[in-house]
């Protein structure tokens, strides 16, 4: 068996992002961009102003001057001329500055008669004036390349004028559960049968990470059947299958996509749960193999699939976040394989975020991880531990999972 983290580390090496596609900026949230933004313009593309008020010259603007308004200059209308001494311009927020004005007199400070304005409050010289490519200027990186886009970066690149996006096509996986007693949700359940969580969770995740999942079939537990998949996977970024990986009689992939030429690169992990992972490639789509337990299989896609779809999608790749919190109940020693125990967690007085593993653990058990606050990390042989010490946890909501 070799450890999650060398397992993890040649899983990624083989890997490679998917190509660059371009896409309206409408379709652009949560894509990856292939290529880092330059604006296509200045913004502000001149002084502007901030506030409501009036444009004039700083030395005019002492309290108890009465002034003459020239002229108004709404947003999106420049003033056409130059304020001179005594002289003031109507402005409004993103008005440009006229030639000749270097202060802004608000409004709330100011007095209005006619074409007279008397000032209440001196102004200040640059005082409430956005500089023209204060924000940015033409030419400048606005988005650097390998990021995925939120709400505020689609903002960002609308300002800097981008219609259209370079980003990374989507991951595009294709999920296979396999074994004689698996029914999707909703189909008759054979005797002795379970009906099938792993494709439709696995396909939530891939979406969630920004993928696009194929549920496959189901495949039985015949070598042909489970073969055929190579068929079917062309133009896939990566298979991924549930069950049939272990050392039982009826565990057939590995040697069912050997026969079609897979190449195995590793098989069996040394952590709980999830033993039975194996990874491979077959012909040009890289194969993950999870196990068949639905906690078993989330667990590996947390740890393999999540990085493995990060990679695809040409992010920054990096192990699920780890942070700190304090255990509420002791844990036992551990044994040579790395544990993930699932846990909630709550905020206790002091501040201190408590995480409190559940007391059972079989991998089998789907609601106490659908309940689950986060994974306690616990090292091979990592000794036992009191109430209050301090472990490291992977956080689901980080996921967004």
């Amino acid at each position: 068996m070799i450890s999650v983290e060398e397992a993890r580390g040649r899983l990624l090496k083989a890997l490679h992002e998917t190509p660059a596609e371009i896409v309206a900026l409408a379709n652009a949230w949560n894509r990856v961009t292939a290529g880092d933004l330059t604006a296509r313009l200045t913004q502000p593309p001149a002084d502007v102003s901030a506030m409501d008020g009036y444009a004039l010259r700083a030395m005019d603007g002492v309290v108890d001057a009465d002034l003459r308004v020239i002229g108004a200059a709404p947003a999106g209308h420049p003033f056409d001329g130059q304020v001179g001494p005594r002289e003031a311009v109507r402005l409004f927020t993103g008005s440009v500055i006229p030639i000749g004005a270097d202060a802004i007199l608000l409004q709330e400070d100011a007095t209005r008669d006619g074409d007279c304005v008397r000032v209440n409050e001196s102004a200040v010289a640059g005082r409430h004036i956005r500089r023209a490519g204060q924000d940015f200027a033409a030419g400048d990186v606005v988005i650097r390349s390998g990021r995925r886009l939120t709400a505020r970066d689609i903002g960002l690149a609308a300002a800097a004028n981008h219609p259209w996006l370079s980003v990374h096509r989507r991951p595009r996986v294709a999920i296979l559960a396999t074994g004689d007693e698996i029914a999707m949700p909703g189909e008759p359940i054979p005797p002795g049968g379970i009906v099938s969580s792993n494709s439709h969770a696995l396909a939530a995740l891939v979406q969630a990470a920004g993928g696009e999942s194929v549920v496959l079939p189901v495949a039985r537990d015949q070598q042909a059947a489970i073969g055929a998949v190579a068929d079917t996977v062309v133009g896939m970024d990566m298979l991924v299958t549930t069950g049939g990986a272990s050392v039982g009689d009826h565990d057939l992939v590995i040697a069912a996509l050997t026969a079609r030429g897979m190449t195995l690169d590793f098989w069996q992990i040394a952590m709980r749960p999830g033993k039975p992972l194996m990874f491979g490639q077959l012909g040009v789509t890289p194969v993950l193999g999870l196990p068949g337990n639905p906690v078993s299989a989330l667990v590996c896609a947390i740890l393999f699939l999540l990085p493995a779809l990060a990679r695809l999608s040409g992010l920054a790749v990096a192990s699920p976040p780890v942070s700190p919190a304090f255990l509420g109940t002791p844990v036992k020693q551990n044994d040579r394989r790395a544990d993930h125990l699932r846990a909630t967690l709550r905020i206790n007085e002091d501040g201190r975020i408590v995480v409190t593993p559940f007391p059972v653990q079989d991998s089998a058990m789907l609601r106490r991880l659908a309940n689950a606050d986060a994974l306690v990390l616990r090292a091979p042989n990592a000794p036992a531990l009191p109430e209050g010490a301090e472990v490291g946890i992977i956080r689901l909501d980080s996921l967004g999972l």
